[in-house]
C-alpha cells in the first residue's frame, strides 16, 4: 500500500478528488479543505494499492498536479484495513512486482547526479581497489565493489532510454564518464606519490597476483555476470524487494577494473591496461543493456496490467460496498 499526499489549488481539487474517488484501488480518501497554503487550496490524502499506483499517478499528472501543486508518494509500512485488502485484491498482479515509474525515474535522476559525494565515493572506491590489487587482496576488492556508486548511473541509462528522457540519458553518461575519468586520474596520481615516497614499487604491481588477476582478465563469464547482475539490480530497485542489490555490488568489477587501469597506466603495464579497460567496458555495457531490457519488459508487462485494471475498474464496485469483499 502506498500513500499519495497532494497539495492542489482549489480549482483543481474537484478533478483530483474525482480521479481518486472513482478508483476502486483507492482504499481511503481524505480531503482537507483549505489546508494548503502553497499552493492556496486543499490537501488530499489517499491510500492506493501499489499495483495500481502508477496508473493513478499518471492520471493525476495529466491533470497538471505536478505543475500547479505537489504530489508525494510514500510507502505505508503497516496498515490494517478491510478496504485496503479489497483494493489490493482488485488490482492485478503482486505489490512486490509493481513498478511505480514516477518513483523509479526520480531515483534515477538522484543517483545519476554528478556531485561532490558521487565523485568522492568513486575516487575512494577506486583507490581502495588499487590497494587491493597491490596487496592481492580479494577482501579489499569486494570492499571497493560495495563502495562504488556507479550502479545507479548505469541504471539511469536504461531508465532514460525506456522512459524517453534524453536529459536523464545525457546526465547519466556524463556522470559515468567524468566519474571514472576523475577516479582513474586521482588513483594514478596517488600511485605516483606512493612510488615517490617508497611505499609502492613497480615490482608490487608486476609480480604474480593470482587472487586478483581476474580484474584485468575479462572473459565470456564477465559479460554473463554483468548481464545477470544488471537485470537483478534493476529488479531490486524497481520492486518492493531490495535484498538483491548487495549481490549486484559484489558481482561486477567496474571499480576494480578502474583501479587496475589507473595502476597499469602509471607503471606502463600496457597489456594489463588493455585488459582492465576491456573489463570496465564489458561490465558497464553488460549491466546497461541488461538494465534497459529488464525495464523495457517491465514497462510492457505493467502496461498490460494497467489495461486489465482499467477493464476491471469499469465494472467493479468500490471496496467495502455490496458486491465487494467484506
Amino acid at each position: 500500500m502506498l500513500r499519495l499526499t497532494l497539495s492542489v489549488p482549489r480549482d483543481l481539487s474537484p478533478q483530483v478528488v474525482g480521479v481518486l474517488d472513482g478508483d476502486p484501488a483507492v482504499s481511503s480518501l481524505a480531503v482537507l479543505t483549505g489546508a494548503s497554503r502553497r499552493p492556496d487550496g486543499d490537501v488530499v490524502i489517499a491510500d492506493v494499492a501499489r499495483e495500481a499506483t502508477d496508473g493513478v499517478v499518471e492520471r493525476l499528472v495529466d491533470l497538471g498536479v505536478h505543475r500547479d501543486g505537489t504530489l508525494r508518494v510514500d510507502e505505508v509500512e503497516t496498515w490494517v484495513s478491510q478496504r485496503g485488502f479489497d483494493a489490493e485484491r482488485l488490482a492485478p498482479g503482486s505489490s512486490a512486482d509493481a513498478v511505480v515509474w514516477a518513483e523509479v525515474t526520480q531515483q534515477a535522476y538522484e543517483d545519476s547526479e554528478l556531485n561532490w559525494t558521487y565523485a568522492s565515493f568513486m575516487c575512494l572506491a577506486t583507490i581502495i581497489a588499487a590497494i587491493a590489487l597491490l596487496l592481492d587482496s580479494q577482501v579489499l576488492v569486494i570492499g571497493a565493489m560495495v563502495l562504488g556508486p556507479e550502479f545507479g548511473a548505469v541504471v539511469a541509462l536504461g531508465v532514460g532510454l525506456v522512459r524517453r528522457r534524453p536529459t536523464l540519458l545525457r546526465r547519466a553518461l556524463v556522470t559515468l564518464l567524468v566519474g571514472f575519468a576523475l577516479a582513474i586520474l586521482l588513483t594514478a596520481a596517488a600511485a605516483l606519490v606512493g612510488e615517490a615516497i617508497g611505499w609502492i614499487t613497480v615490482e608490487d604491481f608486476t609480480r604474480p597476483r593470482p587472487d586478483t588477476s581476474f580484474v584485468f582478465s575479462p572473459d565470456r563469464w564477465s559479460l554473463v555476470v554483468a548481464v545477470i547482475a544488471g537485470a537483478a539490480g534493476v529488479l531490486s530497485l524497481t520492486s518492493a524487494r531490495l535484498g538483491g542489490l548487495s549481490g549486484v555490488f559484489i558481482s561486477v568489477t567496474t571499480v576494480p577494473a578502474a583501479g587496475s587501469l589507473a595502476l597499469s597506466l602509471t607503471f606502463g603495464a600496457w597489456s594489463e591496461a588493455r585488459g582492465s579497460a576491456l573489463q570496465l567496458l564489458v561490465n558497464i555495457l553488460g549491466m546497461a543493456v541488461a538494465g534497459w531490457a529488464t525495464l523495457l519488459v517491465q514497462q510492457v508487462v505493467w502496461h498490460r496490467v494497467a489495461r486489465r485494471l482499467r477493464i476491471k475498474r469499469a465494472g467493479a464496485p468500490p471496496p467495502g460496498t455490496p458486491g465487494g469483499r467484506r
